[in-house]
């Protein structure tokens, strides 16, 4: 098969309400990616869009973004994989590319989740567990989240403040990130004062500040053979490792609470096709769209033995400067969550720390970076792994 690069990221501001339709949305991570890869949509040989659909008004966007960014009559493909969407499509624009089918593929993530009330967003979100045994008893993606940290503290000896830990570290590098919604500072004092919103229960032992925020926003992966990446890109990033896993949709079809087994296929996907182990990641972007998740992936994805990934971020070794940053651009817990975009951003943001162009959130000298994107409560999970050298 062709080796294949990432040659143009972008993503759009994410926000708690865009005024502007999909199309406008779409539009912001697509001309910054288009830009940054110095091509144009004439170059493009196809577009993979990435939502998740019950939050949409639109039927079938796919069609509508094509032909609003000027990509007909190419052909279109639109993925959903929840919360992961935007990594699946990167998944499936490696395959068309390797396979030599198409030399150049837009991945298009994006989700305009204001459209809704948020009342109507926990519906949906309730939805994505099995509607006949699950979800019309009001589980709700805190309350799911809720139980494998329950689980984790009981196995592990893991406490409150050490899922504080991970959020005081997010909004560290969120307050730098001019993209992320949330930039304002969270001390662990926040979390033990009743009169402070970070530490109101939402389904114990989570509290607000354990939780991401919904979000608007879109994100842009340009894709590329080798050979096209001769003619266009003087910097591309390889993708060297894919991963992908699914997991029993109902919680009674798992064994296992203290971790995502997802994550853990996935991850041994990724690093039995790159070659390398843990050990070679340099920077990591992981799902943390609750604190737990973060716990739980440092432990899945072989950063920590199980148990122990409370030692790396009291240790502050998961900031910029430890054994292995992760999610120094907020994750997030600080950018916010527009589920088809987030993984794209979590791409877009190792693309960035491996050119050496992340400003204030750069790592010193990545060589490999990881991204770990759940979708679910560990329904679907995918790990891609990123290296400056093919």
């Amino acid at each position: 098969m062709r080796k294949v690069a990432i040659i143009g990221v972008g993503q759009s501001h994410f926000v708690r309400s865009y005024p502007g339709s999909i199309r406008e949305l779409v539009f912001e991570g697509f001309k910054e990616a288009v830009t940054d890869a110095r091509i144009t949509a004439g170059d493009i040989d196809a577009s993979v869009v990435c939502s998740a659909p019950e939050y949409d008004k639109q039927r079938s966007p796919a069609g509508i973004l094509a032909e609003y960014l000027g990509l007909n009559p190419q052909p279109t493909f639109y993925v959903e994989t929840l919360c992961s969407s935007s990594s699946t499509g990167l998944r499936l624009a490696y395959s068309l590319v390797a396979a030599g089918l198409h030399d150049v593929v837009a991945v298009l993530g994006f989700q305009k989740m204001s459209e809704i009330t948020s009342a109507e967003s926990q519906e949906r979100m309730g939805r994505g567990a099995d509607i006949q045994w699950e979800s019309p008893f009001g589980t709700m993606m805190p309350a799911y989240y809720a139980m494998y940290a329950q689980a984790h503290m009981k196995r592990y000896g893991t406490k409150p403040e050490d899922l504080a830990a991970i959020r005081v570290k997010a909004a560290t590098y969120g307050q730098i990130n001019e993209r992320a919604v949330y930039r304002k500072a969270v001390t662990a004092e926040m979390f033990t004062d009743p009169e402070n919103m970070m530490s109101n229960p939402v389904a114990e032992p989570l509290r607000v500040g354990d939780c991401c925020a919904n979000a608007d926003g879109s994100s842009c992966l340009i894709v590329a053979s080798e050979e096209r990446v001769k003619s266009f890109s003087g910097k591309p990033i390889w993708i060297l490792g894919l991963g992908a896993a699914t997991a029993p949709v109902n919680l009674a079809g798992r064994d296992e609470f203290e971790g995502l087994s997802v994550a853990k296929q996935a991850a041994g996907q990724a690093y039995k096709m790159a070659g390398i182990g843990p050990k070679e990641i340099d920077v990591a972007e992981v799902h943390d769209c609750f604190t737990i998740a973060e716990m739980m992936a440092y432990e899945n994805l072989g950063f920590a033995n199980p148990g122990e990934g409370k030692e790396l971020i009291q240790g502050k070794e998961t900031y910029k400067e430890g054994s292995i940053p992760v999610n120094v651009d907020g994750g997030l817990l600080s950018k916010g969550h527009p589920i088809g975009a987030t993984g794209g951003s979590q791409i877009r943001t190792i693309v960035l720390q491996l050119r050496g162009e992340a400003g204030d959130m750069q790592v010193k000298d990545p060589e490999i970076g990881l991204i770990h994107n759940i979708g679910g409560v560990g329904l679907y999970g995918n790990v891609t792994i990123l290296g400056k050298n093919s």
